[in-house]
């Protein structure tokens, strides 16, 4: 039997043209940097796509993270580009510097009408017995915790017709991470989603979510690091999903494309949920 055939276009390598979808766009993308896990050539992740796309398609970007160097090598690889971007150092967990990355968001890029909240982690124990009240309340403090917080710092400050986009997974539609602190904590992030659409629809502030399956990133790798059988795990579309897709999935929301959508959820998932 033939080897299957997968079709990988140039939007899945990052290498498409830009198309000015997102011109004069103010965006902050709250976890812009990537993790280092000690790879050389490591796939670039959700947040550093998201980040290099919007600037290629137009926008100016604040580029917030926990991680300082982390940020601003993002920034530098949208500066080589001739991009318009800066760094935030903050810790979402922390109301104070949630105030503040919002603030200093606004003021350096003048106005702000797109919020990219692309902040997790999976941590503890597997299942049930190997999750510690601890570790629950870690898990929800940056997995959701952040998100409200952000939002609600946010949320007065967004222009009329504003978008945001919470970037979660597919573990909060379907079970199989074996993380219950994870799983809960992402179908959590729908309900919020959904909540900062009713607010703001007022306005004609949109909120969605872009759920990620298996993706070929840093964070998609150290996984498997820990769950081996995870890279192996049968995709209907052949392979596991790139940082490139994530961010044009969110890049569709951001955008007045998706003008007439609100509190939804797109799984970028290669057929895993559906299929």
């Amino acid at each position: 039997m033939s080897e299957r055939a997968v079709h990988i276009p140039d939007e899945s390598k990052g290498a498409a043209p830009a198309r000015g979808r997102l011109k004069g766009r103010r965006i902050l993308i709250v976890g812009g940097g990537q993790m280092d896990i000690g790879e050389a050539d490591t796939p670039i992740g959700n947040g550093r796509a998201m980040s290099l796309l919007f600037a290629r398609e137009g926008a100016s970007v604040a580029i917030a993270d926990r991680d300082e160097k982390a940020a601003a090598a993002t920034v530098s690889l949208i500066e080589k580009e001739n991009g318009q971007a800066f760094a935030i150092t903050a810790d979402v967990t922390k109301e104070d510097d949630v105030v503040r990355m919002v603030d200093e968001a606004v003021k350096g890029l003048g106005d702000l009408d797109g919020l990219v909240l692309n902040v997790g982690i999976g941590a503890g124990g597997p299942w049930l017995e190997g999750t510690s009240a601890e570790m629950w309340d870690r898990v929800f403090a940056v997995n959701i915790k952040s998100h409200m917080l952000t939002v609600k710092a946010a949320l007065p400050k967004l222009a009329e017709g504003s978008s945001v986009v919470f970037i979660s997974s597919i573990a909060g539609m379907t079970a199989g991470s074996r993380l219950p602190a994870y799983d809960a904590s992402k179908a959590g992030i729908a309900g919020l989603c959904r909540h900062v659409a009713f607010e703001g629809a007022r306005r004609c502030i949109r909120a969605n979510v872009v759920a990620p399956g298996l993706m070929d990133t840093s964070i998609g790798r150290l996984a498997s690091r820990g769950r081996p059988n995870r890279a192996s795990t049968p995709v209907p579309l052949g392979r596991q999903g790139t940082g490139w897709e994530t961010a044009y999935a969110t890049l569709f929301l951001l955008s007045e494309e998706s003008a007439y959508i609100t509190g939804q959820t797109i799984a970028v998932d290669g057929g895993l949920t559906g299929l």
